[in-house]
């Protein structure tokens, strides 16, 4: 994703720790503390399984699939393949989209959100140099084309938008007669890159012997860092072991942690995927503009806060920060709880696609109701905190 005036989720997560936190009383009951804290790893330990580990799974196992799509159209040029390609791209997508409440971390740390999710695509770049470029060709249809390829070419010209450009045109895919043989060595070599980067993100939650063997292979082909700062913790580790790292350093840290990652996202959608287009501030920053993919990734977003909130994907839902928060003010969970359903009713009555509605009253509403979302969330940090 393109970051245009946005601080990084540490930043925003310091200044809070900095000047959001009151003073603990001397005379805090221990029993309850203990408790409290007993009820918040449980939350945690969920969130890290049963939220970002399934999700970012079902994310790097959709990516082979796209990665192999790919590989079939190129040897066997029909539009039932492109077809297949435009059905993996959407639903790889929406894994990514489905994961982006929680954007710091490796997604951060190792620039994998930017690498593989930049836009507007650098459009001129791609079609006037890296496809008439032999010397990138022949790299690119290397067998190690997908690690070149990550490697060598700048955001931008990577990832899931570059991917798209090539597939979609206008909403719709294309002919396969419109698909050039250098483009689709091109589409390849991302589409391996960006499989090997969401192996990353699946193997630094989870740890790379949780993977599966061909995903662990990949990654030690790329040597790829996939643990905490200059530690041999994995990031799931690390949230579930407060303390040991600077990643969290309580269990009232990672819950707050799990909460700044949904309130930067709906600020983001809000603000900038919504709001830049809407306000005119920049009617260039269209999220998935060729596929008119936005308005699932918008919602995909909220989704993502959804489960964070609610403790898991949905098919694995258990110990909540929902419950929690509403066990200590159940206002504040039912004005959250609101506030994520109005915001994704809002985003789905902008008239499709947003690409060509983005200065639409409805789009308006629907920016309003993402920056409420957030700000609502933040009510939440101050519950976790008693």
């Amino acid at each position: 994703m393109k970051k245009l005036f946005k601080l990084s989720f540490y930043t925003i997560f310091a200044l809070t720790f900095t000047y959001g936190f009151t003073a603990c009383s001397d005379d805090n009951n221990e029993t309850d503390d203990t408790e409290k804290d007993k009820t918040l790893t449980a939350i945690s330990k969920q969130y890290v399984n049963n939220t970002v580990i399934a999700t970012y799974t079902s994310l790097a196992d959709e990516t082979i699939t796209l990665y192999n799509a790919l590989v079939e159209l190129k040897a066997n040029k029909t539009n039932a393949n492109v077809k297949a390609v435009a059905d993996s791209w959407i639903k790889t997508r929406d894994y990514w989209e489905l994961s982006e409440a929680w954007l710091y971390g490796p997604a951060d740390d190792f620039g994998i959100d930017p690498h593989i999710d930049t836009w507007p695509l650098d459009k001129n770049a791609l079609e006037s140099t890296i496809l008439t470029n032999s010397t990138y060709i022949e790299r690119m249809s290397a067998e190690d084309g997908d690690i070149w390829a990550g490697n060598f070419f700048e955001d931008g010209l990577l990832g899931f938008h570059g991917i798209e450009y090539i597939i979609f045109q206008n909403g719709s895919t294309k002919d396969v007669s419109k698909i050039s043989e250098n483009e689709l060595i091109y589409a390849v070599a991302v589409a391996g890159d960006l499989r090997n980067q969401c192996f990353r993100l699946e193997a630094a939650w989870a740890g790379i012997d949780n993977v599966t063997a061909e995903k662990k292979a990949k990654l030690l082909a790329m040597d790829a860092k996939i643990t905490y700062e200059s530690t041999s913790y994995y990031y799931g580790e690390a949230m579930l072991n407060p303390g040991t790292t600077a990643f969290c350093e309580s269990a009232t840290d990672a819950c707050e942690t799990i909460l700044e990652g949904c309130i930067t996202i709906a600020d983001e959608v809000g603000a900038m995927k919504i709001g830049q287009p809407y306000t005119g501030e920049d009617i260039n920053y269209i999220e998935s503009p060729y596929s008119y993919n936005s308005k699932v990734d918008f919602v995909g977003n909220i989704k993502s806060i959804r489960n964070a909130y609610m403790g898991g994907i949905e098919s694995k839902r258990g110990a909540s920060l929902s419950a929690y928060i509403q066990s200590v003010d159940p206002d504040v969970d039912t004005e959250i709880k609101n506030a994520i359903e109005n915001a994704i009713d809002k985003i789905e009555a902008i008239p499709y696609p947003f690409a060509l509605n983005y200065s639409s009253t409805q789009a308006g509403e629907a920016m309003k109701a993402c920056n409420e979302l957030g700000t609502i969330l933040a009510k939440a940090k101050t519950v976790i905190r008693k």
